[in-house]
């Protein structure tokens, strides 16, 4: 891997076991986030449809995070610039730096050619016995390649969450002289280093439908993922879209930001959660809690405007929040809370301001989550 240009808010983990206990903590926290969708579409909050998507890609992190631990396993364990130290962003969202990401597709690119110039995992096993029992030393060498051959045969398998996931269109149906789809795609974003899932629903009124447009499906997936930019308000994305395609008619977007993760092994806080997971000494695995935030915008109505001297468009007018929908650019946004039962105790007992209106998803004995409003 390439050298990382290192940041104040960016950590590398240089030691073999904390290495694998961060990607072990994070295996157990996105096995919980599944979970957490089918529970929101159980209240109504995501379609079937929806919480499939989200699903799916919360699958392809789980992927992605286990085809790094593989890449790293032997961290701190062997010489040479090879595996490299995991980097993650140790303050504002305790996930792997988005640089990682980008080498890891980059490595996909290249899967074929590594596996072919490396001995078969069966063959390095034997090697593995034949030195243990033969020379009485640990191959260390040798677990180190079959880390490699593992890694690239994970990328090559496919399935994983990468810097970019481009748009898909999924048919929902149709009403109102108008074919109606579900569009989806997500991002790892480099400024956040967070994975964010994006669902719009969208009306056409395009004689050909939107999937198979070989000129409106290319331009509108191009302009959503130039427009997925955490820094950017749903309302200014919303409009953009609206206002370039003219038979495309958006009519509620969202964005699901799974993360930051904070844990008191790994990230530095600032703020309540800091002082909650100090004071929980929560044993190892569950030292950490997951934020969740969903922003929806959705359209109130339709306008007919002036779209030049002798012609009209169709525009969406929004319902924005009454209160802070100038500030947020959204109808509504909603933090949700993953954390084991331990730091929930402390969570509860010391009632920060800023939690009350989060909605919190424990942990409990057996891996069992427990909705808690």
């Amino acid at each position: 891997m390439p050298e990382t240009p290192l940041t104040d808010d960016h950590a590398e983990l240089h030691d073999t076991f904390v290495a694998r206990r961060y990607f072990a903590t994070f295996d157990r926290i996105v096995s919980h986030l599944g979970r957490v969708a089918a529970e929101l579409e159980t209240e109504g909050r995501l379609t079937r449809t929806e919480a499939r998507i989200v699903s799916g890609h919360i699958g392809a992190l789980a992927r992605t995070f286990r085809a790094l631990s593989l890449k790293y396993l032997m961290t701190g364990r062997v010489d040479g610039l090879l595996p490299g130290r995991p980097t993650f962003d140790q303050h504002d969202s305790g996930f792997p730096i988005a640089q990682e990401i980008m080498v890891m597709a980059n490595d996909a690119l290249q899967a074929d050619r590594h596996l072919a110039g490396m001995a078969s995992d069966v063959e390095l096993k034997d090697r593995m016995i034949r030195q243990i029992v033969g020379d009485l030393t640990i191959p260390t060498q040798l677990q180190f390649a079959l880390s490699q051959r593992l890694y690239y045969e994970t990328l090559k398998a496919g399935g994983l969450f990468w810097p970019r996931n481009d748009p898909i269109a999924q048919w929902l149906g149709e009403g109102g002289g108008r074919k109606k789809w579900l569009l989806t795609w997500a991002v790892y974003d480099t400024r956040e280093n967070l994975p964010v899932v994006y669902l719009m629903d969208v009306e056409d009124s395009g004689k050909t439908p939107l999937a198979t447009s070989s000129s409106r499906w290319p331009a509108a997936q191009a302009h959503l993922m130039a427009q997925s930019v955490a820094g950017l308000k749903l309302l200014t994305i919303a409009q953009g879209f609206d206002t370039d395609f003219a038979d495309l008619h958006p009519k509620r977007l969202r964005r699901l930001t799974l993360g930051p993760m904070h844990s008191a092994g790994f990230t530095l806080q600032s703020g309540p959660i800091g002082a909650i997971l100090t004071e929980a000494k929560a044993p190892e695995g569950q030292d950490w809690a997951l934020v969740w935030t969903a922003e929806d915008l959705v359209s109130g109505r339709e306008e007919e405007v002036k779209d030049g001297w002798f012609s009209s468009a169709t525009r969406q007018i929004w319902a924005l929040d009454p209160v802070r929908g100038a500030e947020t650019g959204a109808t509504r946004i909603d933090q949700m809370a993953i954390l084991p039962e331990v730091v929930f105790q402390v969570l509860s007992e010391r009632d920060p301001p800023g939690f009350r209106n989060v909605r919190k998803f424990v942990v409990g004995a057996g891996g069992r989550l427990i909705s808690q409003r």
